[in-house]
């Protein structure tokens, strides 16, 4: 690790709620069938399945075997230092002033970097704890524990925007504060007597107070739910891991025990339902590893607990969404950006670590990784660290030959298209279709990306920096979230409209070894009456170097103004013989653009957001120089020679 596992742990809770955790309540992510009661009696069959005693990940301190081979491992190398490190350092202060300076300015980092910094402690110290054994780094580590139950709320203030949890009105339950008590959790079980007694009464009379009893009261119809228990992005994924991982970890009644286990078999049924049925996940790839990564942690911590005999990874589905990691590979380890994701995302080498073993995908590449790590949170480290079910599921006798030369996930409308194996071709590529009320959502029906070599020249730029804008009625006035961010039409001077209803419809895909064919009806994404017809075309072809074409027709009852675009981040230069190039120090693609109906001009637009690239990307705009009643622009897009 380049940087030391106290800055990795410190920077954790920020990292994850800053840049991936989600925002307020999203629109039409929830499923009515999750709204019925907890069957008693399969809270009662669970309770048979379930040890007598409590457990989490990891194995508690006395194991001084365990934890003596835990203390070889490079990866636990620096945590006795760093531990040592944070003892020097004062708590850092979180005033009331500072969870208020979201509501006042909308600004989530300066409090969710102190949180980070707070929060991250606790695993620090409780792991160095359980690899020297000598009981000094405990008292630092019970005053943080003191800190944080004295906290008002535990929910993020980007998540109290009427700050009823600040005030003490209402308890809910966030991604925060789940994540919080799943900490403490496995930091009690870990080191288990070795806490003074008024520290674990604290923690249990916090879990109780902000987890447990609101939870309870939530899943038997005494309060309302909040939204997550039946919502199907990542947040009901996380929290109810946090939820069941900390009433596991914790609670003594093996019936109460039961209770958790049984809500989250009930609730987490939503969180798979904002899969797609082939296994797309619209929140884009930095999501999948958030939501997905916390719905295994979920499930291997009921396997854990029942046995092996409740099994949630098993589910079709779950198996179906476990493969994304994979199939949304574009081309020598660079993905799409689509939805909220940064540029630079990629899969999480623990996860597909697990996923691969656990369900016998045979990527091998992933199940050449060593997973342990002393990185992230406590119980993720404590689950990937220790022996799990992967470890213990030997891998599958033959490799895996991948996704192959396309991903075509039907259901979403996206398909990935990668040259053959011996191909001279660099060319790859991911085109969507989607539909503009997606989790995370950008407005960005007929998107694409182009990648040469390793290369992303052209591209969706990603997400932004988060702020209350983002996740409020105004986040389409960032130029990165609506359409203009796009390689998508202009129509008619407008962008594209929101909502379920703006959707590409697959007119037609077809396939062969050397072409790929799309073909989208686009025309519902703009609200432009006089439109008869918007069509786009991706031509992908495997032959020689590679190429796309992207052909947009259009029609209009009357003249209208019609463009379309490119955007990237590299540079670019206009050329003779109507066509563009877009390089950067190691590669370069030729755009050739031909128009029918008018002349064309480009029309360069830097666009001026905060992006969680740190960077900002240039819209190349192909803008018709006069109204038409019917055109089409083609851009045929070739690696340069």
């Amino acid at each position: 690790m380049t940087e030391s596992n106290a800055k990795h742990r410190s920077s954790f809770a920020l990292t994850i709620i800053l840049l991936l955790c989600g925002g307020l309540e999203p629109l039409e992510t929830t499923t009515p069938a999750a709204a019925q009661e907890i069957d008693a009696k399969r809270v009662a069959e669970i309770a048979g399945l379930l040890s007598e005693k409590p457990a989490g990940f990891g194995v508690p301190i006395g194991n001084r075997s365990e934890w003596g081979k835990l203390a070889k491992d490079k990866s636990f190398a620096g945590e006795v230092s760093d531990a040592e490190k944070l003892m020097s350092e004062p708590i850092p202060d979180q005033p009331d002033d500072l969870y208020l300076d979201f509501s006042r300015t909308g600004n989530r980092t300066r409090w969710q970097r102190v949180s980070g910094q707070r929060r991250g402690r606790i695993p620090t110290l409780a792991v160095a704890e359980c690899l020297e054994n000598k009981g000094r780094f405990l008292p630092a580590l019970e005053e943080i524990v003191r800190v944080l139950c004295s906290e008002r709320t535990w929910v993020m203030p980007a998540h109290d925007a009427k700050l009823t949890n600040f005030r003490g009105e209402d308890v809910d339950i966030d991604l925060g504060s789940s994540a919080l008590a799943w900490s403490l959790a496995t930091a009690d079980y870990l080191l288990a007597d070795k806490l003074s007694p008024e520290i674990r009464r604290l923690i249990r009379e916090n879990l109780d107070r902000r987890i447990f009893q609101p939870y309870r009261d939530m899943a038997l119809g005494k309060r309302q739910k909040n939204w997550w228990m039946t919502g199907t992005n990542n947040w009901n994924a996380v929290c109810l891991a946090g939820v069941t991982g900390s009433a596991l970890a914790i609670i003594d009644s093996r019936d109460d025990r039961a209770f958790f286990v049984a809500a989250a078999e009930h609730y987490s049924k939503s969180f798979l339902e904002g899969f797609t049925d082939d296994g797309y996940c619209s929140e884009g790839l930095g999501y999948w590893n958030y939501g997905f990564g916390y719905y295994v942690m979920l499930s291997e911590m009921i396997h854990h607990a029942s046995g092996g005999k409740i099994e949630l990874l098993q589910d079709a589905k779950a198996k179906q969404a476990a493969t994304f990691g994979s199939k949304i590979e574009i081309i020598n380890g660079v993905y799409p950006a689509f939805a909220d994701c940064s540029i630079s995302a990629e899969p999480s080498s623990r996860l597909m670590y697990f996923v691969s073993r656990r369900l016998g995908l045979g990527l091998r590449r992933w199940e050449q990784i060593d997973p342990i790590s002393a990185g992230g949170s406590l119980y993720e480290s404590m689950m990937y660290s220790f022996p799990n079910s992967a470890t213990g599921t030997p891998p599958v006798p033959s490799d895996s030959e991948g996704p192959g030369i396309r991903s075509w996930f039907d259901q979403a409308g996206i398909l990935i298209c990668r040259p053959a194996s011996k191909s001279t071709s660099r060319l790859g590529v991911a085109l969507k279709g989607g539909h503009n009320n997606e989790h995370h959502n950008h407005n960005d029906v007929g998107s694409f990306v182009v990648i040469l070599g390793d290369r992303p020249l052209l591209l969706d730029p990603g997400g932004e920096v988060y702020t209350a804008r983002t996740f409020s009625g105004r986040r389409y006035e960032s130029n990165v979230l609506n359409s203009f961010g796009h390689p998508v039409p202009l129509v008619a001077g407008k962008l594209q409209r929101t909502g379920s209803q703006a959707r590409a419809r697959v007119v037609s895909h077809n396939s062969t070894d050397d072409t790929d064919t799309l073909v989208l009806d686009i025309s519902s994404a703009y609200d432009v009456p006089e439109l008869k017809k918007l069509q786009r075309t991706f031509v992908y072809s495997r032959q020689g170097a590679g190429s796309l074409s992207v052909t947009d027709e259009v029609a209009f009852s009357q003249p209208c103004d019609f463009g379309t675009a490119l955007v990237t981040f590299e540079k670019w230069q206009e050329l003779p013989g109507s066509s563009l190039r877009i390089y950067d120090q190691k590669e370069a693609l030729h755009a050739n653009i031909t128009a029918t109906g008018a002349a064309f001009k480009i029309t360069p637009d830097t666009i001026h957001e905060d992006l969680s690239a740190r960077k900002e990307p240039t819209r190349l705009g192909i803008n018709l120089t006069q109204p038409v009643t019917g055109a089409v622009i083609r851009v045929t897009l070739t690696p340069e020679k």
